[in-house]
């Protein structure tokens, strides 16, 4: 391959402090997990990015967009150009509260339960293809574990009067 430099990801050398790092494996993992899972789906938009998001919006008609955003870590700034994606793309609308027009509430769209209905489906197969060879208590146990460290993350943002 004239001129092209073969990458082997295998053969690079990463630093011990990396090794040792939690918050440098989680990131890690979310973006080749992700990747992987985009790369696997076709027909749902930008939605499989944001599968956690629609779930939460699910779970929470009507959701103040500023409550959204904390309960993502995402400033409400950034938050607003992924829904206006996600509405554009037909998964969610957002309405004015009927208290104060300033207050923008998250639904999703009678298409957007149906189409996350067949993205928790994909979901699915892709979260036991990642844990597979996990027992059940394995599983369990790394979930409980992620579990403190939000914990400690939403403690630490609390603390410091700021919110994620």
């Amino acid at each position: 391959m004239s001129g092209e430099i073969m990458r082997n990801v295998a053969a690079l050398v990463e630093p011990p402090f990396l090794r040792q790092s939690v918050a440098y494996r989680i990131r890690l993992l979310q973006i080749a997990a992700y990747k992987r899972f985009e790369g696997q789906l076709e027909g749902f938009g930008s939605a499989p990015r944001y599968f956690g998001l629609l779930k939460i919006i699910e779970a929470n008609p009507g959701i103040p967009q500023s409550r959204l955003a904390e309960a993502v870590f995402l400033d409400r700034s950034s938050l607003v150009p992924l829904l206006e994606t996600l509405t554009r793309e037909g998964w969610v609308e957002r309405r004015a509260a009927p208290t104060d027009k300033r207050v923008r509430r998250v639904f999703l769209t009678e298409e957007g339960t149906e189409r996350l209905a067949l993205l928790e489906q994909e979901v699915v197969k892709n979260e036991e293809s990642l844990t597979e060879g996990l027992s059940a208590q394995e599983k369990s146990e790394l979930l409980r574990l992620l579990g403190r460290l939000d914990d400690n993350l939403r403690r630490q943002f609390e603390d410091k009067g700021a919110k994620p």
